[in-house]
């Protein structure tokens, strides 16, 4: 077993960060020992990482120089890559959204629809995926990639419109630029070589790794709550909580007292504990979680 090793790509750049931190919460620490190393160390010996950009990803699972890998599913498509999706996993730089690829303009273009682009030019790093788009949408524009600082070019007339990523807008609306169409949604995701992926203890490793990582993310929103509550006062306190599926409750040693224990939304937990406490649960403690596996 010690001569098994997992070749696992980890994305470097905007989604290092909550990379790292995702997997630190499914249990497998991951160390960069500078800011330029590529090649991460982690508390597992069957993993052996090595940081790639995103964009470059699936191509390198693909050929099998990596056995998996995460990535984003518009680098995916951007690659047209043959992949195994082994799962999901929603989260991205600064939240658990998914993330669009958005066609912009100057707010006082004039362009109202994606046909008014006919004969101009676009700008973005997501070249392959923009030019099936306007194909598809029968619009003959000159796509040309852009190595970054896209939205200023559209914003200095070197452009007429972009296609760039974007989560929350914000960085659309401070270069006065607005979306005329979205041509993919994308989220992270666990993807896999077909080769690799067909040998039985890579599979369980890999199928082990997007476990933890789920779990983890399935808690990233979510905390636990504990309480105690009279007997008399136990139907009203439940009728206050949400809960994955039912709360989980148990009688204490003091005859007439139970122990409550759930999981609920963190976002509820300033509104929900005055309701307990109201209800009549005391000793309410909420706590962190690391994991939710469903």
């Amino acid at each position: 077993m010690k001569d098994k090793v997992l070749k696992l790509g980890l994305p470097k750049g905007s989604l290092q960060e909550s990379t790292f931190r995702m997997l630190k919460k499914a249990g497998f620490n991951v160390n960069l020992s500078s800011s330029r190393s590529y090649i991460p160390s982690i508390d597992d010996v069957q993993i052996q990482p090595v940081l790639l950009r995103a964009q470059e990803m699936s191509r390198y699972v693909q050929d099998g120089a990596l056995d998996c890998g995460i990535t984003g599913n518009d680098w995916i498509l951007e690659n047209r890559s043959d992949v195994v999706r082994i799962t999901d996993l929603t989260y991205s730089k600064q939240s658990l959204n998914k993330v669009r690829w958005v066609l912009a303009v100057p707010g006082d273009s004039g362009i109202k629809k994606v046909k008014d682009l006919d004969g101009k030019r676009v700008a973005t790093e997501l070249v392959n995926v923009a030019r099936d788009y306007f194909q598809k949408n029968k619009v003959k524009v000159e796509v040309e990639f852009s190595w970054g600082a896209t939205e200023v070019k559209v914003g200095a007339g070197l452009v007429d419109a972009i296609v760039e990523l974007t989560e929350t807008g914000s960085s659309l609306r401070a270069n006065k630029l607005i979306e005329i169409a979205t041509l993919c949604e994308s989220i992270t995701q666990f993807i896999a070589n077909k080769s690799a992926y067909k040998d039985s203890w890579k599979r369980a490793k890999m199928e082990q790794i997007a476990l933890l990582l789920k779990g983890a993310i399935a808690a990233e929103e979510k905390v636990g709550l504990k309480m105690n509550v009279k007997k008399e006062n136990l139907k009203a306190v439940i009728a206050k909580l949400p809960a994955l599926k039912k709360p989980t409750i148990s009688g204490l040693s003091d005859d007439g007292w139970f122990a409550i224990e759930t999981i609920i939304d963190e976002k509820v937990v300033r509104v929900l504990i005055p309701a307990l406490k109201a209800a009549g649960a005391c000793g309410i403690i909420e706590y962190p979680l690391n994991k939710v596996i469903y």
